[in-house]
C-alpha cells in the first residue's frame, strides 16, 4: 500500500520514536536524546555566530572610519571566496574521515575570525578574517546537514532538516537583536566579541552528538568511500544526473529573484517613510525569521508525506507572488507584510534543498559535494541579481525592478511545475 511507513521490527527506543526499517532491512537509526538534542543546540549557537557577520560588518567598519571603496572591497572578496570556496568545501567535508571534526574546527575558524575582527580592525587583518569566514562557512554548512543525515539516517532526514531550519531561524532572530543592543549599548566592536563567545556553547552542544552514532558512510550518502575523494569523479557522476542539473537551474532563477528583492524593498521604506524605515526594515528582516521557525518543522514532515516537487512548487509560488505584490504596493506598512511571504518561501528551501540534495546524490558518495554545486548555484544567482536589479532600477524604476523579479521568479515557478521530477525515493512503500 502506498505512503505508508514500515515498522518491520515494531518497536520504539527509549524516547518514544519508532524504530522503521530501511530497504535493506535493517533497523532505522535511532539516536539518543543527548545526541539529538546537541544538533539543535549547535545549529542554534552556530546561526548565533553567524549572525554577526551580515549586515553589523559594514556598520562596524563604518564606525572604525574606513572608506566605502574598502569596506565594499572586503565584502566583495569575501563573496567571492564564499563562492569559489562552494565546491571544495562540500569536497573536503565528503573526504574527512570525521565530520563532528572538520564542523568544530570551521567553527573554531568563525571565532577566531569574529575575535580578529573586533581586537584588530586594520585592514590585513580584516580581510584575512573575512576570507577565513567564508571559508569556514562553506565547510560548516554541510557538514551539519552531514552530522544531520549520518545521525538520524534517510527516513528522518526530512523532519530532522525542518528541526534545523527552525533553531537556526531562532537562532538568527535572537542573535540579531541581542547583537543589535550590544552595539547600541555598548559597542559595535562589542557585537564580535559576542559572536566569538558563542563559539563555546557551540562546540559544547556539538561535543554533545555522539561521535558513535554518526555513521560516516551514511553522511557522505554511499556505504563505499572508493570514489570519495576523487573530485573530478564526483562532480561528474552528480552532473549526470538530469534531477540535479534542473534543480541547479531552478535554485539559480529563485536566487536572482530573490536576492535582490528585500534590499530593494528596503530602499523603498526608507524613500517613503525616513522616520519609521529602520524598525520598519528590521521587522521585516527578523520577522520572516520567525516564521520560518514555525513553519519548517512542518515541511520537513510534510516532504515525507507529499513529497518534495509540491513544496517546491509552493515556496516558488509564494517568491512569485510577493515580487507580484512589491511591483503593486506603495505603502510602507504593506511592502512590510508583504515581505512576511519571505518566510514561507525561506522554510520550504531551508529544508528541500539539503534534503533534494540527499535524494539525488544517494549513492553516490558525494552529498556533501552535491551540497557544494547547489551552493555554488546560490552564489551566482544572488551575485546577478542585485546588479542586475540594481542597474534596471537605477535606469527604468523600481516597478520595472520589482517587474522584472517577478517574471524571473515565475520562470522558476513554471520551471519546477513543468520539469522538476520528484526525487523522494520509494524506500517507505510497500
Amino acid at each position: 500500500m502506498l505512503g505508508r511507513k514500515t515498522h518491520t521490527n515494531g518497536g520504539y527506543d527509549k524516547d518514544g520514536i519508532a524504530q522503521t526499517s530501511q530497504p535493506n532491512g535493517t533497523p532505522s537509526p535511532t539516536p539518543s536524546h543527548a545526541s539529538r538534542r546537541g544538533l539543535d543546540w549547535f545549529v542554534f549557537f552556530v546561526a548565533d555566530v553567524q549572525t554577526g557577520f551580515g549586515s553589523f560588518v559594514a556598520v562596524y567598519l563604518t564606525a572604525q572610519k574606513w572608506t566605502q571603496v574598502d569596506i565594499g572591497l572586503v565584502l566583495t572578496i569575501g563573496s567571492l571566496v564564499g563562492l569559489a570556496g562552494q565546491i571544495p568545501g562540500g569536497a573536503i567535508v565528503d573526504a574527512a574521515r570525521s565530520t563532528r571534526r572538520a564542523a568544530a574546527l570551521a567553527v573554531m575558524a568563525l571565532g577566531a575570525s569574529a575575535f580578529a575582527l573586533a581586537a584588530w580592525p586594520i585592514f590585513i587583518v580584516v580581510l584575512g578574517s573575512r576570507i577565513a569566514q567564508a571559508g569556514a562557512t562553506c565547510v560548516l554548512g554541510p557538514a551539519m546537514a552531514a552530522i544531520s543525515l549520518g545521525l538520524v539516517g534517510r527516513d528522518a532526514i526530512g523532519e530532522r532538516l525542518g528541526r534545523n531550519a527552525s533553531f537556526a531561524s531562532v537562532g538568527t532572530g535572537l542573535a540579531a537583536a541581542g547583537m543589535g543592543a550590544s552595539g547600541y549599548y555598548l559597542s559595535n566592536q562589542a557585537v564580535f566579541f559576542v559572536a566569538a563567545v558563542m563559539v563555546v556553547p557551540a562546540l559544547i552542544a556539538l561535543f554533545q552528538i555522539k561521535s558513535s552514532e554518526i555513521d560516516s558512510a551514511r553522511a557522505q550518502g554511499d556505504t563505499s568511500r572508493s570514489h570519495r575523494s576523487n573530485l573530478a569523479w564526483g562532480l561528474g557522476s552528480l552532473l549526470a544526473d538530469s534531477s540535479l542539473r534542473i534543480f541547479a537551474v531552478c535554485v539559480i532563477l529563485f536566487q536572482l529573484a530573490n536576492a535582490a528583492m528585500l534590499p530593494l524593498a528596503a530602499s523603498m521604506v526608507t524613500l517613503r517613510s525616513s522616520e519609521l524605515a529602520t524598525i520598519l526594515v528590521a521587522t521585516a528582516i527578523v520577522v520572516p525569521q520567525f516564521i520560518v521557525a514555525l513553519l519548517s518543522p512542518w515541511v520537513g514532515c510534510k516532504a515525507e508525506q507529499w513529497g518534495r516537487r509540491p513544496l517546491l512548487v509552493l515556496g516558488f509560488g509564494a517568491l512569485a507572488v510577493r515580487g507580484a505584490l512589491f511591483a503593486l504596493v506603495i505603502n510602507p506598512y504593506l511592502i512590510v507584510a508583504v515581505q512576511l511571504l519571505d518566510g514561507i518561501s525561506a522554510a520550504v528551501l531551508a529544508v528541500m534543498v539539503p534534503l533534494t540534495l540527499a535524494d539525488v546524490s544517494r549513492s553516490t558518495g558525494h552529498f556533501n559535494l552535491a551540497q557544494g554545486v547547489i551552493g555554488c548555484a546560490v552564489g551566482i544567482g544572488a551575485a546577478v541579481s542585485t546588479t542586475l536589479v540594481g542597474y534596471i532600477s537605477d535606469h527604468f524604476g523600481s516597478y520595472a525592478a520589482f517587474a522584472t523579479m517577478a517574471g524571473i521568479a515565475n520562470a522558476g515557478f513554471v520551471m519546477v511545475w513543468l520539469a522538476m521530477p520528484e526525487t523522494r525515493p520509494n524506500a517507505n512503500v510497500e
